[in-house]
C-alpha cells in the first residue's frame, strides 16, 4: 500500500461559476449558453433547491494503492486538491540508482502552464531527480490491475546538465511508455497512463547513450473496478472488442462539452478535463446546455466515479439555427483531435439527456472518423431515464485514420417523428492503446528489440545493401555503354533517368524507387527490362488502350479502392479484365506490387489468373482473366435481374472459394495468408466456378512464429477480431472472414447494415444469436429457405460457427471447413435424389450447363464429390515444384 502517502479524504470541489449555476431555479432545467456566456438573464436564486443531487456530499474514492512522489525535493509538495507529494528521499527505499543528482528552481512561468496542466501543480515541477544510467522506482501494489502512471516532466535548470537536451525512454516491468523522448523548456508536460500494475511495480528511467533522464514528479494510483471494462465497440459499429484489461492506454485528450475546466480539486480520481472549444469544428452551430439533477446507475457499473457530475450537467448541442437554417443537409456536431495514426485508439463518449422533456424524444446518430458507430441512439432509453449518466466505449484501429487525426461526431436522424432533430454530447475521453510491441510510443519493447512489421527484414536489408550496390556500379557500366550508342533522336524519346532509375512521373527518387520493382518495360526506345522474367506478359499502354477503346467508361466493370476494372478485348479475341491503378497511390503502388508477386508464382483453378501487367508512363494496370458472372455478392443481393442461385450451387461456388483458400494456405511454397477474403473477390466465371480474387493485400504467412505482425487491414465486417486487437495476422483470420462469407451465402445480406437496429447491424453476431438459439433457419434467404435439407444445413452453419471462433486457436482449417462443405453438399444431394428434384426456375448450370441450366445429374459424380473433389486442382506449382495434390489430399473421417 501506499502508506503514508495516502491523501486525506478530502470532499467534491465545485467551481463558482458551475455551482452558481447550478443553483438556479430554472423551468425547464436547463439553460442555453454560447461558447462563453450565458444567454438568458439569470432568474432569483432558490436556496430552497437543491443544486445537482448529492454533488456536494460524493463519497471519495480511497484507492488501495496510491504514491505520489516529489522526485529530487528535500520536502513535500502540498497540491490545493488536497494531494501530498513526498520527497523521494524520504522514501528511498523506492529509489534504486547509481548517483544522487537532483536540481531545484524558484519558480516557473506562468507561461508554462496550459489548461491541462494548470498552474496549481506548479510545485511539482520545481524540482527534478536525474539519472545518467539506468534507474528504477520499485513500489509494491497491494491490488494488482490498472492504475493511473502520471509522470511530471519540465527540463528546470541545472549547472551540468542541460535538460533540455535530454534523451532517455521511460517503461514500466512490461510497456515502453516513452522512447527515446525529450522536450524544450516552453511547456510543462504531463503523461498521463493506464497500465496494470503488478505486486512489485517499476517505473524504469533508460537515458540514451551519452544523455540522461529526469523526472519532476510520479503519481501512481489505483482505479475502481467500474472505471474500465474488459471490451468496448468497434468502429464502424458491429463487433465487439475483447481483452482491454490486457492492453495499456495513454490519455490523449479528456473534454468537457459545454463546461468549464475541471481540475483535479473538482475530480475525485484527480483527473483534468478541458472545455470542448479548441476542438469543435464548427462552433457557429453549437450551444451550450447546463442542467441539473443528474441521477447515475450503479447497477450499470454508472456512478460519479466515472466522471463527474459537472460532466453530465452541461452538454452541447445543436443551435436551433444550425438545423433550421439548413446550414448544410447533414449537419454533425464535430470534434477533431491530433493523434498518431500508427496506434489504435480508446474513445469513451459521455452522455446525459438533459434536454428533454419526455423519454425518446431524442435520437441520433454517432460517427467517428465518418464510420457508424450507433445507429439512432435513444439515449434516454440507453440510459434508463431522463437526466442519467450514460457513457458508451469504442475501438477505433489505426487503419481507419486518416490525416493523423480522430473526428468524433454526432448528428440528429432525420426519419424519424419523435422530437426536434438533435444530438448532444457532454463529455469525451480519447486514449492511445498500447501495440504488438506492448509500446505506446513507437514499435520497439521493453527488451530493446523491434517489433514492427519490417523486423524480419531488417537483417536481410543490411546484408544485400552491398550486393545491391554492386549491381548498381555494373548497371551503369551499362548505362554508359548504351550511351554511348544513343540514337539521333534520344532527346524526343525516354530522358536517360527514365531506364536509369524505375522514374514514374515527377515523383522523388524515394517515391519512384517504389513505384515500381521491375524497373522499365518494353517501349517504344527498344529497351526492355530483365526483371519482368517470369511475372506474367508485359503489355504495353497502347495495346490495353486499344484493348478498353482508350480506357472508354462504357467499358467499366467494376470499380474499387485500387482503381477502375474494363472488360478489353486484345488482338487475338481474348477477353480479359483490366484493373487500372489510381495515379498517384502509394498504397496503389504497394498492392500493384503484391498483386504482381503473389500471382506470378500461382496457378489454381479456384484462383483468378493473372495475365501480365503494364507499368509504363506511371501506369499501374493488371491484366486478368475475365470473369463472366462477377463478384459472387451481385448473385447474393446485388441487381434484381439476376436469377437466384439455388442451394445446391451455393454450396459448390463456397466450396470452390475454400479450395482457393486452401491451397494458398497450404500448397505454396510458404503460405499464403488472403487478408480480404469478402464475395466481392471472390468472383464467378462464365460456369459459375468459384475464384478467389484481388491479392493487393495478402502476405506470406511467417512460418517460423504463426503470424505476421502488420497493421490491420481489411474489410469492416469481415475482419478477424484477435487480429484487430493483437495486430498479429494468421492464416485463421482467413477462416474467420470465410465465416462471414457462409453466413452472407446463407442469409443473402450485407456484412454490416448501419441502419438496422444495433443487435442487427452485424452479420456476424446476429448470425451467432440466432445460431446459438437453434433458430437459423429463420434467417435463410428467403427465396431458397425450403430447398435445404435438415442435415446440409446443420453441417453448413456448424462449419461457419466454427469459423467465427473468437480466438484462431478455436477456429478450424479451411481444409477443415473444406471437408465440413463438402460433406454439406453430399448430404444436400443426396436429400434431393431422394425426395424431388430440385426446383429448376431460374437455375444456373454451374459446370457445363444443360438446357435447364442445371448441372451435370448423375448421381455417382454428385455422391463422390467429396473424393474427387481436388481432380481438377492436381499439379499446380508454386515456387517449389510440389503438386498442389499431394501437399493437400483431402482425407476421409
Amino acid at each position: 500500500m501506499g502508506g503514508d502517502h495516502h491523501r486525506p479524504p478530502r470532499a467534491v470541489y465545485v467551481s463558482s461559476l458551475f455551482f452558481s449555476l447550478l443553483l438556479l431555479n430554472l423551468e425547464p432545467s436547463f439553460v442555453y449558453a454560447k461558447r462563453g456566456r450565458v444567454l438568458s438573464d439569470p432568474p432569483a436564486m432558490s436556496p430552497a433547491v437543491p443544486p445537482v443531487a448529492s454533488s456536494s456530499s460524493t463519497s471519495p474514492f480511497n484507492p488501495s494503492d496510491d504514491y505520489f512522489i516529489n522526485c529530487g525535493a528535500s520536502s513535500e509538495a502540498k497540491l490545493d486538491d488536497g494531494r501530498i507529494f513526498k520527497s523521494d528521499t524520504q522514501t528511498s527505499s523506492y529509489l534504486s540508482t547509481n548517483e544522487d543528482v537532483s536540481t531545484t528552481t524558484d519558480s516557473i512561468p506562468e507561461s508554462a502552464f496550459t489548461n491541462s496542466t494548470p498552474s496549481s501543480t506548479m510545485d511539482l515541477y520545481k524540482t527534478a531527480r536525474i539519472f545518467t544510467s539506468d534507474s528504477t522506482y520499485s513500489l509494491f501494489i497491494s491490488k494488482p490491475g490498472k492504475h493511473w502512471v502520471r509522470l511530471y516532466f519540465y527540463p528546470i535548470r541545472h549547472e551540468k546538465y542541460d535538460l533540455k537536451t535530454a534523451v532517455f525512454t521511460v517503461q514500466t516491468d512490461k510497456y515502453v511508455l516513452l522512447h527515446d523522448f525529450s522536450m524544450d523548456d516552453s511547456k510543462v508536460v504531463l503523461k498521463e497512463y493506464l497500465v496494470n500494475a503488478t505486486k512489485h511495480f517499476s517505473i524504469i528511467f533508460k537515458p540514451q547513450t551519452d544523455s540522461f533522464a529526469f523526472i519532476n514528479a510520479i503519481e501512481i494510483v489505483g482505479i475502481p473496478d467500474e472505471l474500465l471494462s474488459d471490451s468496448a465497440s468497434s468502429v464502424p459499429q458491429g463487433n465487439t472488442v475483447n481483452g482491454l484489461s490486457d492492453v495499456a492506454f495513454e490519455v490523449l485528450y479528456r473534454l468537457n462539452m459545454g463546461g468549464p475546466l475541471i481540475t483535479p480539486k473538482n475530480d475525485t480520481l484527480d483527473r483534468t478535463w478541458v472545455p470542448d472549444g479548441p476542438f469543435n469544428v464548427f462552433p457557429q452551430g453549437t450551444e451550450d446546455v447546463i442542467g441539473r439533477h443528474i441521477k447515475y446507475r450503479p447497477d450499470r457499473n454508472v456512478t460519479r466515479l466515472v466522471a463527474p457530475d459537472m460532466v453530465y450537467a452541461t452538454a452541447a448541442r445543436m443551435t436551433p439555427d444550425a438545423y433550421a437554417q439548413t446550414i448544410s443537409p447533414n449537419f454533425n456536431l464535430s470534434w477533431a483531435m491530433k493523434v498518431d495514426g500508427t496506434f489504435s485508439y480508446f474513445i469513451r463518449m459521455h452522455f446525459c439527456d438533459i434536454v428533454s422533456k419526455a423519454k425518446n424524444e431524442l435520437y441520433f446518430n454517432v460517427y467517428i472518423n465518418q464510420l457508424m458507430g450507433i445507429s439512432g441512439l435513444d439515449l434516454s432509453e440507453k440510459a434508463g431515464d431522463l437526466k442519467t449518466a450514460y457513457y458508451t466505449d469504442f475501438v477505433l484501429n489505426a487503419s481507419s485514420i486518416t490525416n493523423d487525426s480522430i473526428t468524433v461526431q454526432v448528428g440528429p436522424m432525420t426519419n424519424v417523428n419523435s422530437g426536434t432533430p438533435n444530438a448532444i454530447l457532454n463529455g469525451l475521453e480519447v486514449m492511445k492503446m498500447s501495440n504488438i510491441a506492448d509500446s505506446l510510443d513507437g514499435l520497439y519493447s521493453v527488451d530493446g528489440s523491434y517489433k514492427g512489421p519490417e523486423s524480419s527484414k531488417l537483417k536481410i536489408v543490411a546484408i544485400s545493401g552491398l550486393a545491391l550496390a554492386f549491381v548498381a556500379m555494373l548497371f551503369l557500366g551499362v548505362i554508359c555503354v548504351r550511351w554511348k550508342k544513343r540514337p539521333q533522336d534520344w532527346q524526343k524519346k525516354k530522358s536517360f533517368s527514365s531506364w536509369l532509375l524505375p522514374i514514374h512521373g515527377s515523383k522523388s527518387y524515394y517515391s519512384t524507387r517504389k513505384s515500381s520493382i521491375f524497373g522499365s518495360r518494353k517501349s517504344k526506345s527498344g529497351f526492355s527490362s530483365i526483371y519482368s522474367q517470369g511475372l506474367g506478359k508485359f503489355f504495353t499502354l497502347q495495346e490495353l488502350q486499344d484493348a478498353t477503346e482508350n480506357f472508354d467508361d462504357k467499358a467499366v466493370i467494376g470499380v474499387g479502392g485500387f482503381g477502375k476494372v474494363y472488360i478489353g478485348t486484345l488482338d487475338d479475341g481474348t477477353n480479359v479484365a483490366i484493373k487500372r491503378g489510381n495515379h498517384g497511390s502509394e498504397q496503389g503502388i504497394n498492392e500493384f506490387e503484391t498483386e504482381i508477386q503473389m500471382l506470378s508464382k500461382l496457378r489454381h483453378r479456384h484462383l483468378v489468373s493473372l495475365i501480365g501487367f503494364c507499368d509504363e508512363d506511371s501506369e499501374m494496370i493488371l491484366v486478368y482473366e475475365y470473369m463472366a458472372n462477377g463478384p459472387l455478392r451481385d448473385h447474393l443481393y446485388g441487381p434484381a435481374n439476376k436469377p437466384t442461385l439455388t442451394w445446391k450451387q451455393r454450396l459448390e461456388i463456397c466450396i470452390g472459394a475454400a479450395r482457393g483458400l486452401h491451397y494458398l494456405h497450404t500448397g505454396a511454397a510458404e503460405g499464403i495468408i488472403h487478408r480480404d477474403v469478402k464475395t466481392t473477390n471472390i468472383l464467378l466465371d462464365d460456369n459459375f466456378v468459384a475464384k478467389v480474387s484481388d491479392f493487393g493485400l495478402s502476405k506470406a504467412a511467417a512460418m517460423d512464429q504463426g503470424y505476421v505482425s502488420t497493421a490491420v487491414k481489411g474489410s469492416f465486417g469481415y475482419l478477424d477480431p484477435e487480429y484487430f486487437r493483437r495486430q498479429q495476422l494468421t492464416e485463421k483470420s482467413d477462416v474467420y472472414s470465410f465465416g462471414v462469407v457462409l453466413f452472407e451465402v446463407l442469409c443473402a445480406r450485407a456484412v454490416i447494415c448501419p441502419g438496422l437496429p444495433r443487435d442487427q447491424v452485424s452479420l456476424a453476431d446476429w448470425a451467432m444469436q440466432w445460431h446459438q438459439k437453434g433458430m437459423i433457419d429463420k434467417i435463410v434467404d428467403s427465396k431458397i429457405a425450403g430447398t435445404i435439407c435438415e442435415g446440409s444445413l446443420k453441417k453448413f452453419t456448424e462449419a461457419a460457427e466454427k469459423c467465427l471462433a473468437e480466438y484462431g486457436v478455436d477456429r478450424p482449417s479451411m481444409g477443415d471447413v473444406l471437408w465440413n462443405l463438402e460433406y454439406s453438399l453430399q448430404l444436400q444431394v443426396a436429400s434431393l435424389q431422394a425426395n424431388q428434384p430440385e426446383d429448376k426456375t431460374n437455375n444456373i448450370g454451374l459446370e457445363k450447363g444443360n438446357e435447364t441450366g442445371e448441372s451435370d445429374p448423375d448421381p455417382d459424380v454428385a455422391v463422390t464429390v467429396a473424393v474427387v473433389a481436388e481432380s481438377d486442382d492436381s499439379n499446380v506449382t508454386v515456387g517449389s515444384q510440389v503438386p498442389f495434390s499431394d501437399a493437400a489430399t483431402i482425407e476421409g473421417r
